[in-house]
């Protein structure tokens, strides 16, 4: 067959079906008209649903995180999400006004913020005998937290913490205090913190009144009177040298006992008050940071006294002698969390209890060395977690009562930490504060 004789009947063919295709032209461009218009609003109705789905997120968030911190308190939480939902939705996409939220639950048994909203969305492209609007939907939930969350951090200012290493503790726990406070209701503040400044003895400030001054030394250790026993308010009249205080000796040395059973000695022949006064659990940041920038870096290294009196100040059994807003809560695993993060640059040396007067460094730091770990398993027992920070610690011995001093690892909480920098120990700090609230929220 020549190629012309095919052309022509190709031709002819074309010419007779030319209606059919025009038909059927039509009905194809009509289905892609309407599968293209329904890819488009499918599109639409995706985007929206993301963009609602990001703002309930955040809005729901920002609202969990504000009952936690006692911005807000539950009851307004309706409101608070309300108001971050009309700043967080694209207004070209969602119309605030068709914007409802449908369902928001507080629920107290598991600390959770539950929220339902959803939109009417005009549709791009209607469809033939549909309607013109699609309700788009989502939700979103958050937990939150309403423990009262108490930390007392001690803080090494020996003589071996001198120049750059003071420095760099200052900045690391003024940015700690910065992590713990910042953002809550300092009328209503849900995190407090206590700052105790140890070296060979802890300066006790406006608690002086609860130290049991030795006069003179004495082989056998001094059990200290009750607050307010007659040889403790005739000794009270006689002056002090300064307010410092060492270890409790005799039968309450291992306990967190109120001054009103025991106050704590003086030893005699303690020779360096720090200056660095002790701050009470607080929430005035002002008042905590004046503290931590009064360190200077002077004396030895009495660690289990700093660890002794970091156990009161989280005690409630000082509630008595202390300020009513440094008060330690009674201990309460649902509605208490209580912290306590120790820190040392170097080996405990220094002890008294337990110490002839002729009493060497070595039985010293020994002593020091076990009568830390001993307290550190007491206050775990009474419920406190412990997380320990080594500052450039060489000593196997510095490191060993560190770790035993602190709480176990977990798989995601970390609770010993080496630092050989100032970088590293502001990181360890901020780790410890975020580790802290994580912790609030999930036991």
């Amino acid at each position: 067959m020549r190629i012309s004789s095919v052309i022509g009947q190709a031709r002819a063919f074309i010419g007779n079906e030319k209606g059919s295709f025009a038909v059927m032209s039509a009905a194809i461009m009509a289905v892609l008209t309407m599968s293209a218009g329904f890819a488009i609003n499918i599109a639409q109705l995706h985007n929206v649903r993301s963009n609602l789905g990001q703002a309930l997120d955040a809005a729901v968030t920002s609202t969990a995180r504000d009952i936690t911190t006692g911005k807000i308190e539950a009851k307004d939480a309706r409101d608070r999400v309300e108001l971050f939902l009309s700043v967080n939705t694209d207004g070209d996409m969602i119309a605030g006004d068709r914007l409802v939220l449908d369902k928001l639950v507080i629920d107290k048994t598991n600390s959770t913020v539950e929220a339902t909203a959803y939109v009417d969305v005009d549709l791009y492209f209607p469809l033939f005998g549909l309607s013109d609007t699609r309700r788009v939907s989502n939700a979103s939930a958050a937990v939150y937290s309403d423990k009262k969350i108490e930390v007392a951090m001690m803080l090494d200012v020996t003589g071996s913490m001198g120049g750059k290493k003071i420095k760099d503790l200052k900045s690391a726990a003024n940015n700690a205090l910065d992590a713990f406070l910042a953002g809550q209701d300092k009328t209503k503040p849900r995190v407090r913190v206590a700052i105790v400044p140890y070296a060979n003895a802890v300066n006790t400030g406006a608690l002086s009144n609860v130290v049991f001054a030795e006069k003179t030394y004495t082989a056998i250790d001094v059990e200290p009177p009750a607050l307010y026993d007659p040889i403790a308010v005739a000794a009270s009249l006689l002056k002090a040298p300064d307010k410092c205080a060492t270890e409790r000796k005799g039968t309450q040395q291992f306990t967190n006992a109120g001054p009103d059973v025991a106050k704590v000695n003086r030893d005699y022949r303690l020779d360096f008050c720090p200056n660095a006064v002790l701050q009470p659990l607080s929430a005035d940041i002002g008042a905590l940071k004046s503290t931590v920038s009064s360190f200077s870096a002077n004396g030895y290294t009495g660690g289990h006294i700093g660890i002794q009196w970091t156990w009161y100040m989280l005690s409630n059994s000082w509630k008595d002698v202390l300020p009513k807003d440094a008060q330690p809560l009674a201990y309460d695993k649902k509605k208490v969390a209580k912290y306590a993060i120790l820190m040392t640059d170097g080996e405990f040396n220094t002890a008294y209890a337990g110490v002839s007067i002729k009493g060497n460094p070595t039985n010293q730091a020994s002593l020091s060395r076990s009568n830390a770990e001993r307290l550190c398993d007491a206050m775990r027992k009474d419920g406190i977690e412990i997380f320990s920070v080594g500052f450039q610690l060489k000593e196997a011995g510095a490191k060993g009562v560190m770790k035993n001093c602190a709480n176990t690892d977990t798989s995601s909480i970390r609770h010993y930490y080496e630092a050989s920098t100032g970088d590293e120990l502001n990181q360890a700090f901020l780790e410890i504060a975020h580790n802290i609230e994580r912790l609030a929220i999930t036991k």
